[in-house]
């Protein structure tokens, strides 16, 4: 950046100029050079970076900010209620079931794999027909 500035002709609308004489006490701006420094320096910067976060207003970031928030917390009561009705689910099925611990460590592992592969979209179908052919052949 050069140390001299350099004269430039600029042609603004008279409602332009008016909105900006209004800012430039607001912005601590001596002059409308100043402020269109200040504000050519800082468009250029919004259209050259990748993170836009400290050019969006403070009030959009903090709704933003606010809405990710109540998402999040939606999302993390619901996943404690999910996670209580497995649970009493478990303890339920456990009490009907005489399974010996390799059978469980066997079938965790399995599980394991099987959410891996599909993602965790796991189908009941998909596990009654594993069941039935362990089934068929004992």
């Amino acid at each position: 950046m050069k140390n001299n500035k350099e004269r430039t002709a600029v042609w603004m609308y008279p409602e332009t100029m008016d909105r900006m004489d209004g800012w430039l006490e607001k912005d601590n701006c001596k002059s409308r050079s100043e402020f269109i420094e200040k504000a050519l320096g800082f468009y250029m910067g919004y259209l050259g970076s990748e993170d836009i976060t400290s050019y969006l207003s403070k009030a959009l970031l903090s709704s933003v900010e606010g809405t990710l928030q109540k998402t999040e917390n939606r999302v993390a009561a619901n996943l404690f209620r999910l996670s209580v009705e497995i649970s009493m689910m478990m303890h339920l099925l456990a009490t009907t079931l005489n399974i010996t611990d390799d059978e469980l460590r066997r079938l965790r592992g399995r599980c394991v794999s099987e959410v891996k592969k599909t993602r965790g979209k796991i189908r009941l179908d998909d596990a009654v027909d594993f069941q039935s052919s362990q089934n068929d052949e004992e």
